[in-house]
């Protein structure tokens, strides 16, 4: 066990955050903290990390933290350096300060073994050796290049002042500092945020790899199941350790509330029959003995503690459009968008009720497309128009989050100011959707969180009821629960739907077409993400050209691709099993009448459905163990030809074991007849 934090209590002021914490990390694990916004997850970072002390460190020899010897804790958050003057290289080559004063103590000894060539120097100089290869201080520069590249980077960067980057540039500095210091212990607060899925994709594959424990807090859920292996929850102020992923946990709280509930009622029931059995005999001489004995048994009982429902709160936004736009939304012809130059040239064609992803990596102009379409940039060429009765709002997740203008403005008074018609009921029960209720709408802009300020932009938008939504990153900030309300909200959503995002499960849930900006052109694929995701790998094994145009003339051609490619995926990877024979290729009961070997023909046909469920349960398995394989973790291509190749084998056996079930049955009651 490398840290432990025993029955800690952490408070702000008055105000308990986190009670009875009780925290582990071991050896190369990699735990994820989860739960609402607010709950306490960055606090628990920064007690680990020891920037917050706990409220009772005397207060009982079980309680305090102890570590493993000496943990080197790196920590990435928010952060400015201390001189932005100098370059990025000289910033980063800071975390190689152990390697440089090892090189050079490697180079005095060199100088002195020309003249003296003492057991002890050499000794010495083995020792220095190990060291700088435990450093990786040979390769040093070659890595701090790679990771500084797989950050978006060019090498040309390292030179430029750090006060040069923005913000997230900046943060991407630090985390790259933070990879390449390779701490005993890794915290990272929402790593993910202003990644793009490259990257995303990349450092899922190396932190699954790193060989020391990383404590992640995130809202990405894909994210956390292809990396963690334990997850902690904090609800209601307290935290609880599941293993496995994201997924895992769900399973696990879900049966754990279950049971709680079950043995809750159970108890309950116990102690009122006790109960009620007391109070019918207390007054009777001869039972006096034996009611003393069931108050006993009730005093001496661990009562459980009633079953608290999941904190699910969240916005409940649903709304129509007021109008409905007709059927074609948005076209898109070779229109070339960017700044001082032309950054890519996109076509495509928008339809209502279509909700179109736009992915691909930072800088190629996903959100300069989006501010192109609103007016906020000027088109550089081509031509793009509206359909007729469309009516946009719009989304930016940037704008959303920005220091307010006015930081002593109240929610109310924001909301009001840009809907002046509405009466004080109105803008009350409108705010409450998105959950400001009672004195919450008196909060200051200034006092919000960025999921607040989200919230709210995106409760003024809904407000206006249009029939195209233009959303740039709509779940940044978000947490969980909120990011699947918003998932429900815009899937019964009756207009259409253009966003921008780097959350694949987001993706995933909404996506029925995506526009792709690739390094040398932008694709439209009409069709869903995991539909995309085969197409892409059919493309990279040269089986199939892609889609040659973005117009939408061509989209049913491509549409058909992504259909051909599932069936293939499914005849190939279940491998040469056919499908299981229906009771009608066992007999026909209107010309094959003997019941003798009508039943001797369904037990020949059990074991046969019996036979091919072992071997299906064998070629699960096989895949399944393939999958966990950390060789893969990086080989994302891989990773979803198993993950299809699975649920496949999984489609196979449910139909197995419906056939089986289906002729048990039949034998049963051809067997019952012949009695």
């Amino acid at each position: 066990m490398r840290y432990q934090i025993r029955h800690a209590i952490v408070k702000y002021a008055a105000d308990t955050i986190l009670e009875d914490v009780n925290f582990e990390i071991h050896d190369h694990e990699k735990i994820a903290i989860i739960g609402r916004n607010g709950c306490g997850k960055t606090t628990l970072l920064k007690l680990i990390s020891g920037e917050v002390e706990m409220a009772n460190p005397d207060s009982d020899e079980e309680c305090g933290i102890v570590m493993a010897g000496k943990q080197r804790i790196g920590y990435l958050r928010q952060i400015s350096f201390e001189d932005s003057s100098i370059t990025v290289e000289e910033e980063i080559l800071k975390v190689f300060a152990p390697v440089f004063s090892c090189e050079k103590r490697m180079q005095e000894l060199t100088e002195q073994m020309k003249t003296d060539t003492s057991e002890h120097l050499l000794k010495e100089y083995a020792a220095l050796q190990a060291k700088m290869e435990a450093l990786r201080g040979y390769t040093y520069r070659q890595d701090m290049e790679t990771m500084f590249q797989r950050f978006g980077f060019a090498l040309k960067d390292l030179q430029r002042p750090i006060g040069t980057f923005s913000g997230g540039q900046q943060t991407k500095v630090a985390f790259v500092k933070l990879l390449l210091s390779q701490p005993d212990i890794m915290l990272l607060d929402e790593p993910t945020n202003h990644l793009d899925m490259p990257t995303i994709e990349w450092l899922e594959g190396y932190l699954k790899n790193y060989p020391k424990a990383v404590v992640i807090v995130s809202h990405d859920r894909m994210f956390l199941d292809r990396v963690i292996d334990v997850t902690y929850e904090i609800e209601y102020h307290r935290i609880r350790r599941y293993p496995g992923n994201y997924t895992a946990f769900l399973r696990q709280k879900e049966e754990a509330l279950a049971k709680q509930e079950k043995d809750y009622e159970a108890q309950q029931a116990e102690i009122k029959r006790l109960t009620d059995w007391i109070e019918k005999w207390k007054n009777t001489p001869t039972k006096v003995a034996a009611t003393r004995s069931k108050r006993k048994v009730i005093e001496h009982m661990v009562l459980i503690e009633k079953p608290r429902k999941f904190d699910t709160k969240a916005f409940q936004g649903q709304f129509l459009p007021q109008t409905a736009s007709y059927h074609d939304v948005l076209s898109v012809r070779g229109l070339q968008i960017g700044y001082d130059s032309v950054l890519s040239k996109v076509s495509f064609e928008l339809h209502r009720m279509e909700r179109i992803a736009v992915i691909g990596e930072n800088g190629k102009g996903k959100s300069t497309l989006l501010k192109t379409l609103v007016g906020e940039l000027p088109k550089l060429g081509g031509q793009f128009s509206f359909g007729t009765g469309v009516e946009w709002g719009y989304f930016d997740q940037q704008a959303a989050v920005a220091e307010s203008q006015n930081p002593k403005m109240t929610i109310m008074e924001d909301f009001w100011e840009e809907y002046p018609t509405l009466k004080e009921v109105e803008v009350r029960s409108a705010l409450g959707s998105f959950l400001f209720s009672g004195d919450d709408v008196y909060k200051e802009l200034g006092q919000l969180s960025g999921g607040e300020k989200v919230r709210l932009a995106l409760c003024k938008m809904f407000k206006r009821r249009p029939n195209l939504l233009i959303l740039d990153e709509p779940t940044n900030h978000m947490d969980i629960v909120g990011k699947e309300a918003l998932e429900q909200m815009l899937k019964s959503y009756t207009g259409t739907v253009l966003f921008v995002s780097h959350d694949r499960y987001f993706i995933k849930e909404i996506a029925t077409g995506i526009l792709d900006f690739q390094a040398d052109k932008v694709q439209y694929y009409p069709c869903t993400y995991e539909e995309y995701l085969e197409q892409k790998q059919k493309e990279a094994q040269g089986l199939i050209g892609g889609n040659k145009t973005n117009a939408a003339g061509n989209s049913g051609k491509s549409r058909n691709v992504a259909g051909e490619a599932a069936d293939n995926r499914n005849i190939s990877q279940v491998g040469s099993q056919s499908n299981p024979p229906t009771l009608s290729d066992v007999f026909d009961k209107k010309t094959y009448y003997n019941p003798g070997k009508i039943i001797s023909r369904l037990k020949q046909q059990l074991v046969k459905y019996e036979k091919m469920l072992g071997e299906s349960e064998e070629r699960l398995a096989e895949l399944q163990m393939q999958q966990m394989d950390t060789a893969l973790a990086t080989d994302y291509e891989k990773l979803t030809e198993l993950e299809q190749a699975i649920a496949a084998e999984q489609s196979n056996q449910e139909s197995i074991l419906d056939r089986l079930v289906e002729t048990e049955t039949e034998l049963d009651e051809m067997q019952e007849k012949t009695v």
